[in-house]
Formats: C-alpha cells, sequence, structure tokens
C-alpha cells in the first residue's frame, strides 16, 4: 500500500511541476530617459523564480554640448496586477556620469568631474505573450546639486 501511495504522490508532484507556468527572468531593451539619463541599453534579471526583486545594469549616455557614457545600475521590485503579465515596477537606480565644463543652475561643474545620479522610479510594466516587455515610468534625477523631473520609456526582450 505504501508503494503505491508513494506511486502516486511522486506522480502528482511531477505532474504538478510540468503544468507550471515559467516566468522568464533576463530582459534586455533600450530605454529613453529613465536611469540612462538620455538613452540606455540595459540588461535585467529577475533573482525570484516569480515576479519580484530583480537587478539591472546598462550603458547609457547624456548629451549637453558633447555625448558622455552613463553607466545605470539598479534595483527594482514587480508587484504583479491582477491583470495577467502587468506590474507595477518600484525600484532605484545609480548612475554614474562626468561632464566637461557646464553650468546648471548655478553649479558649475570642472572638466571631468565625476558625480552619482540617484534615481527613484515607479511606473507601469507590461509583458506580452511574444516576449516583449515595455514600461513607462516616473524616474526624477537626483544629484548633490539638483533634482530633476524625468520619465522614461523602455522596450524590449524577454527570454
Amino acid at each position: 500500500m505504501r508503494k503505491y501511495i508513494t506511486s502516486i504522490l511522486f506522480i502528482v508532484a511531477i505532474n504538478n511541476s510540468f503544468g507550471q507556468s515559467i516566468f522568464k527572468k533576463n530582459d534586455i531593451y533600450i530605454e529613453a530617459g529613465g536611469n540612462g539619463l538620455f538613452g540606455s541599453v540595459n540588461y535585467e534579471r529577475q533573482l525570484t523564480h516569480e515576479p519580484g526583486i530583480g537587478m539591472r545594469v546598462g550603458l547609457g549616455f547624456y548629451a549637453e554640448n558633447l555625448s558622455y557614457i552613463t553607466i545605470p545600475v539598479g534595483i527594482d521590485y514587480l508587484f504583479e496586477l491582477k491583470r495577467k503579465s502587468s506590474f507595477i515596477d518600484a525600484g532605484l537606480g545609480i548612475t554614474w556620469t562626468r561632464s566637461e565644463i557646464t553650468a546648471i543652475g548655478r553649479n558649475v561643474y570642472a572638466k571631468g568631474d565625476r558625480f552619482v545620479n540617484f534615481i527613484p522610479g515607479i511606473g507601469y510594466r507590461r509583458h506580452t505573450p511574444r516576449d516583449v516587455m515595455w514600461r513607462v515610468s516616473i524616474t526624477p534625477v537626483i544629484n548633490k546639486n539638483t533634482f530633476v523631473p524625468w520619465l522614461g520609456i523602455s522596450v524590449g526582450k524577454r527570454f
């Protein structure tokens, strides 16, 4: 009898494991605005088997008189909504950049100054059945000298 019960439990466990949907953990996307400041290409990895905490890293640019490279990194959390594949995306990003001689408000940055921007964000994210990810976010830029309201729009591929 034990043999039959063990066999039935084993079959049920295997059936349940194959019946679960596969949550794709990786995204690669382009972003206008957002953490990369003007534009960026990013890779994001979900650290859990379900929507939850994730990390991202990218390469972006910031343009004033010339273009400068930015390095956006961040952590985010996906809050799943009732509508399937829809999420509230909340996170905090840090973007490193440097500047040439530039005046922003009353502040003047010297050539080669490096500074850090803190970029909190909250937005709406959607995953489509064809593994396309898109997102719209409010991402204000905060650094030692200024606060700038900012937006980000992203689109990319899940894998």
